[in-house]
C-alpha cells in the first residue's frame, strides 16, 4: 500500500495496489502495519474502535461534520461509486487553519483518506450510488458534534454537482464564522 502526503499536515492518502485477474480484483482495504508505519507510531491502528457505512444517491451532500473535545480521527474510503470528499482544517494553531482540501474517492483506485482530529468532513456522491466506509477512533458522542453548513460562503466549497439532498441537521448547521469564534476562544 502506497502512502501519499498531502499539503495539509497529518492528512494522508492510502493507495492500495489491487490485484486484477480474469475473476475481477482483490485488494487490501486496511493493513495495520502499513498504517502504523505511515503514522510513525506503533499501535496507531489499534486506536480505531468503530466502522460505519453510509449509502448516498447522486448529488447528496453529507457534511460538514466534526467533533469537539479531543476530536475524532477517521479513515474513509468509497466502497462503491465515487464521491468528492472535502475536509476543512479546524485546528487554530495549524498553518492551514480554515483551509479546505478535496479528494476524489472511488471504487476504481480504492484510495483511503486519513483525517486526523481537528477537521470538518463531508462529501458529495458523484455516482448513482456511493457507499462510504468510515473507520473511526472513538465512539460517537452527540454532545461533541460540530457542523458547518455545506454551502457556507466563507468555506466556498465548490460541489461539482447540483445538491439534490442534505439532512435537516446539515441544512440547519451553523456558519464557519460562528465555529471559528468558538474554536479561537
Amino acid at each position: 500500500m502506497r502512502v501519499e502526503r498531502t499539503h495539509i499536515a497529518d492528512v494522508l492518502v492510502f493507495v492500495p495496489e489491487p490485484f486484477h485477474d480474469e475473476r475481477g480484483l482483490f485488494t487490501r482495504t486496511f493493513d495495520s502495519a502499513d498504517f502504523d508505519r505511515a503514522m510513525g507510531k506503533p499501535g496507531s491502528a489499534a486506536a480505531f474502535t468503530q466502522d460505519s457505512q453510509s449509502r448516498s444517491r447522486r448529488g447528496v451532500v453529507r457534511g460538514m461534520h466534526g467533533r469537539s473535545g479531543r476530536g475524532e480521527a477517521k479513515l474513509v474510503r468509497c466502497a462503491q461509486g465515487a464521491v468528492l470528499d472535502v475536509i476543512v482544517d479546524t485546528r487554530p494553531a495549524s498553518a492551514t487553519y480554515g483551509r479546505s482540501a478535496q479528494f476524489r474517492l472511488d471504487d476504481i483506485e480504492f484510495r483511503h483518506l486519513y483525517i486526523p482530529p481537528g477537521f470538518l468532513h463531508g462529501f458529495q456522491a458523484l455516482t448513482d450510488t456511493a457507499d462510504m466506509c468510515y473507520r473511526i477512533d472513538r465512539p460517537h458522542d452527540p454532545t461533541e458534534d460540530l457542523a458547518v453548513r455545506y454551502n457556507d460562503p466563507d468555506l466556498a466549497i465548490a460541489w461539482p454537482l447540483p445538491v439534490t439532498a442534505v439532512s435537516g441537521r446539515d441544512a440547519a448547521a451553523g456558519s464557519w464564522q460562528t465555529l471559528a469564534r468558538r474554536l479561537n476562544q
